[in-house]
C-alpha cells in the first residue's frame, strides 16, 4: 500500500509539472495566432508576409513570446485580399479580412490591407471585432485624421510603414537637391490610378508650383497598363530634365525599358522602388546607371550602410527566400518584419493576449529597429524623419556606373553624392 501511495504521489506531481509547463495535460501551449491578410500575389504583399515569416521563425526559434508565466509560439495564418489586382471591389477585402478574423480567431493582424481604399473600408471591421493590427503596406494619412478624431473607436489600428504624406516630405528633398546642384527644373509625372499614387503625385505638384518648376504634364495609368510610349514621348517632346514616377505594379517595369530603348534624355527618378533592390541592374541588363528610386523604408529592398541594423535584415532575408524577384519591392517588407516584434514586445510586457492590454503597450513602444526608431504618434503612425536615432528612415538610391546600388539621400545616411547619368549635364 506505501508503495502504491509513493507511485500516485509521483504520478501527480509529474502530472502538476506537465499543466505548469504546457498550459494543459499533453499538449503544447496554445500558440498566437497572426493573421496576414494582404494581397499576397503582389510583390510587397508577398515579401512583407515573408518578413513577418522571417520574425516569427526568429522569435519561435527563441521559445516564442513569454504571456504572463507561460511561452508561447507565433502562428501564422493568410488571406489574400486582392486589393491590389485591377477590378477587384474593396468589398472582397473586407469579406477576407472578417473571415479571417471570425474563422482563424486571430489574436493580431499584420501587414494588413494593401489598398488605401481597403484599409479606410475595414477601420470599422477592425473596430468591431477589438483585433490589433499593425499595417505595412497601405500609405494614405487618412486613416491617422480617422484615428484622432476617435481614438477610442479606432485604437487597435497601427502602421509602421511609411506614409504618402513622408513620401513627400523625402521627395521634395530629393528635387530640391536636384535643382540645387544641376538646375534642372523641369518634369513630367507617371501617376497609377491608386490612392497613394494620385495623392502623393498632387503634393508634388503643389510642391513644385510653389518652387519654380514647370510640370509639363501628368498621366495617370490604370492598375495593369503596359502602354507607356505615348507619355513618354511627350515628356521628350517638351525637354522634360526629370521623369518622376508613382507606382506599385510590376508593370512600372516597362516604362523603364521604354526609357531606355527611346533614349530619353532625362533622370528617371521615383516612387515606384522598381531599383531599389540589389538585382535591379541584372534584371534591366546593366542599363538603369544613373536611375534613382525610392525604398520607402530603408530594409525594405536595401539597406543603408550607416544603419547596420537594416543591412543584416535585408542578408537575413535573402539567405532565407532567396534575392528579391523583380518588381516594386522596396515598401513593406523591413516594417512588416518590425511588426512582429513591436507586438511580442507588446505582449509580453501586458502578460496577456487580451486585445486592449496589448494595445496599451504597443503605444508605448520605443524600439532602435530596421528602419531607425520606432514609436508611435497620436494617429498610430510611426514618424518618419532625416535621423534614425530619431525616427524611421526612408532612403532614396542611385545606380552607378559601375553597377553599385548607393543611398543618396538622406544626408545623415548618404553613401554618395547624386550624380547625373551618361548624356545629361547640368544647366547651371
Amino acid at each position: 500500500m506505501k508503495r502504491i501511495l509513493q507511485v500516485l504521489i509521483v504520478f501527480f506531481a509529474v502530472m502538476c509539472f506537465s499543466i505548469n509547463l504546457t498550459g494543459g495535460v499533453g499538449r503544447a501551449a496554445e500558440p498566437i495566432v497572426l493573421g496576414v491578410v494582404t494581397s499576397l500575389k503582389f510583390f510587397a504583399g508577398d515579401l512583407s508576409y515573408k518578413a513577418v515569416q522571417l520574425a516569427v521563425d526568429e522569435i519561435n526559434a527563441k521559445g516564442g513570446v513569454k504571456v504572463g508565466s507561460t511561452r508561447r509560439p507565433f502562428k501564422i495564418v493568410t488571406a489574400d485580399t486582392r486589393g491590389a489586382e485591377p477590378g477587384v471591389p474593396v468589398t472582397e477585402g473586407l469579406l477576407a479580412l472578417e473571415k479571417t478574423i471570425l474563422e482563424k480567431k486571430v489574436h493580431a493582424i499584420v501587414v494588413g490591407p494593401f489598398r488605401s481604399e481597403v484599409l479606410l473600408a475595414s477601420m470599422d471591421i477592425i473596430a468591431k471585432h477589438k483585433v490589433p493590427m499593425l499595417g505595412s503596406i497601405a500609405m494614405s494619412p487618412a486613416s491617422e485624421a480617422r484615428i484622432r478624431e476617435n481614438p477610442e473607436k479606432y485604437k487597435y489600428i497601427f502602421r509602421l510603414c511609411l506614409t504618402s504624406r513622408y513620401a513627400g516630405m523625402y521627395l521634395s528633398g530629393l528635387m530640391a537637391e536636384i535643382n540645387k546642384e544641376f538646375g534642372f527644373n523641369r518634369v513630367y509625372l507617371y501617376v497609377q490610378d491608386v490612392m497613394f499614387a494620385r495623392k502623393s503625385a498632387e503634393m508634388m505638384a503643389g510642391w513644385f508650383d510653389k518652387n519654380g518648376w514647370a510640370v509639363l504634364g501628368q498621366d495617370i495609368y490604370p492598375s495593369g497598363s503596359t502602354d507607356f510610349s505615348t507619355g513618354l514621348m511627350k515628356a521628350k517632346a517638351e525637354r522634360a530634365q526629370v521623369l518622376l514616377t508613382f507606382f506599385s505594379m510590376a508593370e512600372a517595369s516597362i516604362l523603364t525599358k521604354l526609357w531606355i530603348s527611346m533614349k530619353i534624355p532625362a533622370l528617371m527618378t521615383g516612387q515606384s522602388t522598381q531599383f531599389a533592390y540589389r538585382g535591379a541592374w541584372k534584371h534591366y541588363d546593366g542599363k538603369i546607371a544613373g536611375c534613382i528610386d525610392m525604398a520607402l523604408e530603408v530594409g525594405s529592398g536595401t539597406g543603408a550602410k550607416k544603419m547596420p541594423k537594416s543591412i543584416a535584415f535585408y542578408d537575413a532575408f535573402v539567405k532565407r527566400w532567396g534575392e528579391y524577384p523583380p518588381g516594386p519591392v522596396g515598401h513593406g517588407p523591413a516594417p512588416s518584419y518590425e511588426a512582429v516584434y513591436v507586438l511580442a514586445e507588446a505582449i509580453e510586457r501586458a502578460g496577456s493576449l487580451d486585445p486592449d492590454a496589448i494595445v496599451a503597450e504597443v503605444e508605448k513602444t520605443d524600439r532602435m529597429g530596421v528602419m531607425g526608431r520606432i514609436r508611435f504618434d497620436e494617429g498610430h503612425q510611426v514618424p518618419y524623419g532625416f535621423d534614425p536615432k530619431e525616427a524611421a528612415m526612408a532612403c532614396v538610391i542611385q545606380w552607378t556606373k559601375d553597377g553599385q546600388m548607393v543611398v543618396i539621400y538622406p544626408e545623415s545616411i548618404a553613401e554618395a553624392k547624386i550624380q547625373l547619368p551618361s548624356g545629361l549635364k547640368a544647366i547651371k
